[in-house]
């Protein structure tokens, strides 16, 4: 446990007293985003290159404490060298495609390449992948190619899930950070602290980043920072889902974990298939920038910016404590409905805020 507060609090302060020379080298350089779109919801141009001292404070903060020499501890921390190589190596490859999109900009299909040649890279030569269902629609083990494909779809869906939920002020670096703290824990009840390392890393830095990220922001994390997130926080989804049961307590057996995983991503992943089916039966291409999310939603019934991030924030909590609460059922499936009736309730809120914000305006000029 000491050295997980350890990697918390170096990943939090290197970001703490980093982010501010960031910010003014930005400026500097003009490395900034300009609301030049009506899709853009802040007012005047601000850095957006934060996700530079995001990585660079969680590989930090993890390689200093990840302690080789002792053999037990380095056997929980990864199960190869290999595999901690390859989470680095494709981590680079997402980084420097966001940090070249946050710049110059990229070709939305030059991103799906590398998100794709991304998940390759894990799931063939580093076998992250989904091997079964575990119980969700009755279906246990899966054939070697469903398991690849459904594995290669899950690293593409999440990462574009957290780049696209990225559009207001401490939205997904809150969102990973609620994320990877549940991962975190659920990895310390399991005795897995080397993948409870890695997530207090990425929650130590989101902390940082969020005392200047949270509104009124002052800088942005970009694709540089919300496709590493979205990596990350995949990889451990992952590595969850696939933990032996065998292996957990008596009272976290008995909680599903590919639901407990999927309520820790409810909201991104319920906002980009609701998106994505917005655009799809328009007929626009998916990749399309909009205001059809629903942050831009609760914006529209007039919550500010910090309201809008924290009613999103305790949707999460909702969903991840009604994951727990699944121990109390038998079947996965039901599990599983009971984190998508949350969502549901949750966008059916939402909808009726706006109907009776919208019912609730009259014209400004009206005359007796």
């Amino acid at each position: 446990m000491a050295a997980l507060i350890l990697v918390f609090l170096t990943s939090f302060i290197v970001v703490l007293y980093s982010t501010p020379a960031l910010i003014k080298v930005a400026v500097l350089k003009r490395l900034i985003d300009a609301p030049s779109e009506e899709r853009k919801v802040h007012k005047h141009s601000i850095p957006t290159i934060g996700g530079i001292i995001i990585y660079a404070g969680t590989l930090f903060a993890y390689a200093l404490w990840f302690d080789v020499e002792d053999r037990v501890y380095y056997d929980k921390i990864f199960r190869s060298v290999t595999e901690f190589k390859l989470i680095i190596a494709t981590s680079l490859i997402l980084f420097f495609v966001g940090v070249k999109d946050d710049i110059i900009g990229t070709a939305p299909v030059k991103k799906l390449f590398a998100h794709i040649v991304v998940a390759l890279i894990l799931v063939l030569m580093g076998d992250i992948r989904i091997t079964g269902l575990h119980g969700i629609f009755g279906v246990s083990d899966i054939p070697y190619w469903g398991s690849v494909f459904i594995s290669i779809f899950t690293y593409v869906v999440v990462v574009n899930a957290f780049n696209l939920i990225d559009g207001v002020d401490g939205l997904a670096a809150g969102i990973g950070l609620l994320s990877c703290t549940a991962f975190g824990i659920w990895f310390i009840f399991a005795n897995e602290f080397g993948y409870a390392a890695l997530s207090f890393a990425l929650a130590g830095a989101l902390s940082g980043f969020l005392i200047f990220n949270f509104s009124p922001a002052r800088i942005f994390m970009g694709d540089s920072g919300s496709l590493v997130i979205g990596m990350f926080i995949c990889v451990l989804a992952i590595k969850l889902i696939e933990f032996p049961t065998q292996q957990l307590d008596s009272f976290w057996v008995h909680v599903s974990k590919p639901v407990f995983a999927i309520s820790a991503l409810v909201y991104p992943l319920m906002d980009t298939l609701r998106v994505f089916i917005i655009r799809a039966v328009k007929g626009q291409s998916p990749f399309n920038a909009d205001r059809n999310h629903i942050h831009h939603k609760l914006l529209d019934c007039k919550f500010s910016h910090k309201k809008t991030v924290i009613i999103i924030y305790l949707f999460s909590l909702l969903t991840i404590g009604a994951s727990i609460l699944t121990y109390f059922f038998t079947v996965p499936t039901y599990s599983l409905l009971t984190v998508v009736i949350s969502g549901l309730v949750f966008l059916c809120i939402v909808i009726e805020l706006n109907k009776k914000r919208n019912k609730t305006k009259t014209p400004s000029n009206h005359k007796q």
